[in-house]
């Protein structure tokens, strides 16, 4: 084995680089994102190794729900003043983060089910499908189901911001009623239903997206919110 010495030629040159130094009584980087906060978060119930990598997960895929949920609602309330351009921006972050999402459980893959059963047991009942987040977003997106309350039940704040997602229109409901302020002719019904219930199907809201596909060219904000849909 040979070990390369260190030249001082390739030395990094921070004289140009914005570095600086005194912060003074300016907000650090640590401060500003609240890494000690952050990076103490981290309480293993047992002294397996490979527990760790299990909470990161975790609380990576925790931030990026809480990114979804702050670009979601701020799509939803853009749709609601027929403001499309910045939900449009909205949701293509969205689809975004939800492909950072879904990668982040490929480092979850290199722990084998072994490793896993080696500290299930200090979890006691606690789940993934107890996340809040999680279950907003599926309320958001339209996936109500009034019985998953019932996990939520222990915890106060949580049942009551999930009891009113769910009878709250989803970004769908609201799409709807998008297209029809633009003159399609979406049901009354579907405008004004119960939204704590699951959306069902309707032959007259799929002839009013076909007539969005029909008009792209002078509707083109509809056509793309339906791509991106």
């Amino acid at each position: 084995m040979t070990t390369r010495r260190y030249d001082k030629s390739e030395r990094v040159e921070l004289a140009d680089e914005a570095v600086h130094w005194d912060l003074g009584s300016s907000v650090s980087y640590g401060e500003y994102l609240q890494l000690d906060k952050l990076l103490a978060a981290q309480k293993p119930l047992s002294s397996e190794h490979n527990e760790m990598l299990f909470i990161v997960v975790h609380q990576v895929s925790e931030l990026w729900m809480r990114l979804m949920l702050h670009e979601l609602t701020a799509a939803l309330e853009c749709v609601r003043r027929d403001d499309l351009d910045p939900a449009l921006k909205m949701l293509a972050r969205i689809s975004r983060t939800q492909t950072q999402l879904i990668s982040v459980w490929d480092v979850l893959s290199t722990m084998t089910p072994f490793e896993y059963t080696a500290f299930r047991n200090a979890l006691g009942r606690s789940s993934g499908f107890q996340s809040l987040q999680y279950r907003l977003l599926e309320f958001l997106f339209g996936n109500k189901n009034a019985e998953m309350l019932a996990v939520h039940q222990r915890d106060a704040h949580a049942y009551e911001t999930l009891q009113r997602a769910l009878a709250s229109p989803s970004l769908y409901d609201e799409v709807l009623r998008l297209l029809s302020r633009r003159g399609y002719g979406i049901p009354q019904d579907y405008l004004a239903r119960d939204f704590s219930e699951p959306y069902r199907a309707s032959k007259q809201v799929a002839g009013a997206w076909l007539g969005v596909y029909h008009n792209a060219e002078t509707g083109w904000d509809l056509y793309e919110l339906a791509e991106r849909l």
